[in-house]
């Protein structure tokens, strides 16, 4: 299948003017210090850590209790996000890579009848990348987002039906250009606002949602098609002051839940979040660029997003913040 390379649309730094999200409760469980990717299915959330040497999925109540751990003596890597398909299928992202040394990342199919981990490795078509947000159309296709330090995560797919245990390989279908927001939070302060630490999709697939450290972003997808709703103009959700927010997700109502890395991080919520998106047409302005073209919230140097936060286009500017960017997130454990 032959696809055109897309740009997609650049994050906008304004913010919607919604409710702060509200605390559920405390994941005070010391076995979830790490708490990278969450899902709801309704009744429980489902939580995995970051990293980690065997498969664990955590089966919280709504008090953020732990009930049940699921398990699984495969080894990943990495772990860093998680999602549920509509048969409750739970699909782990092993696609770490902080170095950028993997040959190879990997998706984790957990069926919900049990039985042991299926592997699916996957392959960049453009060497390696950290990838830390998964999302799921309402196929179950899979679409890994990459933690750029510019703030330019490339999105990818798999370019075939996936193997087991693999390799498939995945195919580029854009780039998503995140600009850098005042939101307090994080563990890299206003650096970690262009960072993608988490993905995920409402239930019915109308909504996809993206974060990083500091904000979430939901996008219409109104046909349920995820590169789609990438290229269209996203809501901003401020998420502040999380220690190192990195999971997000939605409740079957719509309702969007944030969570962060660390014991005692309270689990936050945003009623009826989804509907803030409104559907937009595949046709509307704020369709992506072919290849090669740049949105207009980066034409040029004297532009600024809707935050007044300067587009820096030096390439010695841009040196000097992939140098500091990559400083900073050194100090940091492997995520």
């Amino acid at each position: 299948m032959v696809l055109a390379l897309l740009v997609f649309g650049a994050l906008p730094a304004s913010a919607a003017q919604v409710p702060a999200p509200e605390t559920v409760c405390r994941v005070t469980d010391p076995r979830l210090d790490e708490l990278s990717g969450l899902v709801s299915d309704g009744e429980h959330w489902y939580a995995i850590n970051d990293g980690g040497t065997q498969v664990q999925v955590f089966v919280l109540d709504r008090s953020c209790r732990v009930r049940q751990v699921r398990t699984d003596p495969a080894d990943p890597f990495d772990v860093e996000d998680l999602a549920r398909a509509a048969d409750g299928t739970l699909w782990l992202s092993d696609t770490g890579d902080n170095r950028h040394q993997r040959s190879t990342v990997a998706l984790l199919e957990l069926k919900p009848s049990g039985g042991p981990v299926v592997l699916h490795r996957l392959t960049y078509p453009d060497g390696a990348h950290d990838g830390e947000a998964l999302l799921l159309d309402r196929s179950g296709v899979p679409y890994l987002v990459t933690k750029d330090v510019l703030g330019d995560a490339k999105v990818y797919r798999p370019a075939g039906p996936l193997t087991t245990p693999g390799p498939t390989a995945l195919e580029q279908v854009g780039t998503l250009r995140v600009h850098s927001t005042d939101t307090p939070g994080g563990p890299i302060g206003a650096f970690g606002s262009v960072l993608v630490t988490g993905g995920a999709t409402s239930a019915d697939g109308t909504v996809v949602a993206l974060r990083t450290y500091t904000d979430a972003y939901l996008y219409p997808a109104p046909d349920g098609d995820v590169a789609a709703a990438l290229r269209r103009d996203p809501v901003r959700i401020p998420l502040p002051d999380e220690k190192q927010g990195e999971a997000i997700a939605f409740d079957p109502d719509g309702t969007l839940l944030s969570a962060s890395e660390g014991t005692g991080q309270p689990v936050r919520a945003l009623r009826n979040a989804a509907a803030l998106v409104s559907p937009q047409p595949s046709g509307s302005p704020s369709a992506a660029a072919p290849a090669g073209a740049e949105s207009g919230a980066a034409e040029s140097g004297a532009a600024q997003d809707d935050g007044g936060v300067p587009i820096l286009p030096a390439a010695g500017i841009a040196v000097a913040v992939v140098l500091a960017g990559w400083f900073l997130l050194s100090r940091l454990r492997r995520r």
